[in-house]
C-alpha cells in the first residue's frame, strides 16, 4: 500500500536524523557545548517520531467504503451498543441499506465496552416537517454487528418499510 510505503520511507529519514542528533549531542557533551542538554531533548523527540513513523508503516490505514453508501451524521452514541445516525429525507432504500452497513463499518470499535450487550446496534432516522414549526423523527432501519469482530459476516438489517413510505418522493 502506497501510505505505507510513505510511512517507512519517513520512518528511515527520521532514524537518520536521529542518529545525527545523537551524534551532534554526544559532541556537545565532549565539548561542553550550552546547547547540550536541548539536543538531548531533540534528539529524544526525534526518536519518538522515527518510531511513530516506523510504526504506522506496520498498520496499513484504510476505510472500507461501501459502494451506494451517503454521508451521515451521528447523532447520538453510548459508547456502549446504540447509535442512532441522522439521513436526509431524501434517502431511497438502496442509499439506506448502504449507508448502514457503511455506518456498521465505520463506528466499529474493539474499545466500545459491551457491558453484556453482544452486538452494535446502529439505528438511522431522520426528520420530518409534516407542518410548519413541527419537527417528527421517523427511524428508518437499523443494523446489528458484533462488538467484538471486525469482519462480521452476520450483519443483521432491518429496513421499516412502513416508515420509509413516508418520505417525500422525490421529483426526479
Amino acid at each position: 500500500m502506497e501510505t505505507t510505503t510513505k510511512f517507512l520511507v519517513a520512518g528511515e529519514w527520521s532514524a537518520i536524523v536521529t542518529l545525527a542528533c545523537g551524534v551532534l549531542t554526544v559532541l556537545a557533551f565532549l565539548f561542553r557545548w550550552d546547547i547540550r542538554f536541548r539536543l538531548v531533548g531533540a534528539t529524544g523527540f526525534l526518536g519518538v517520531l522515527a518510531a511513530g513513523f516506523f510504526a504506522l508503516s506496520l498498520v496499513p490505514i484504510t476505510r472500507t467504503v461501501i459502494p451506494g453508501a451517503i454521508r451521515f451524521s451521528r447523532v447520538f452514541d453510548s459508547g456502549v451498543a446504540q447509535v442512532v445516525i441522522a439521513l436526509p429525507p431524501t434517502v431511497t432504500e438502496a442509499e439506506l441499506s448502504a449507508t448502514l452497513r457503511q455506518a456498521a463499518s465505520d463506528l466499529f470499535s474493539p474499545g466500545r465496552l459491551s457491558q453484556g450487550e453482544k452486538q452494535l446496534t446502529i439505528r438511522a432516522r431522520t426528520v420530518l416537517h409534516p407542518e410548519p414549526g413541527v419537527s417528527q423523527p421517523l427511524y428508518l432501519g437499523q443494523i446489528k454487528r458484533s462488538l467484538s469482530q471486525r469482519h462480521d459476516s452476520n450483519m443483521e438489517t432491518t429496513i421499516y418499510q412502513e416508515n420509509l413510505a413516508q418520505l417525500p418522493q422525490s421529483s426526479a
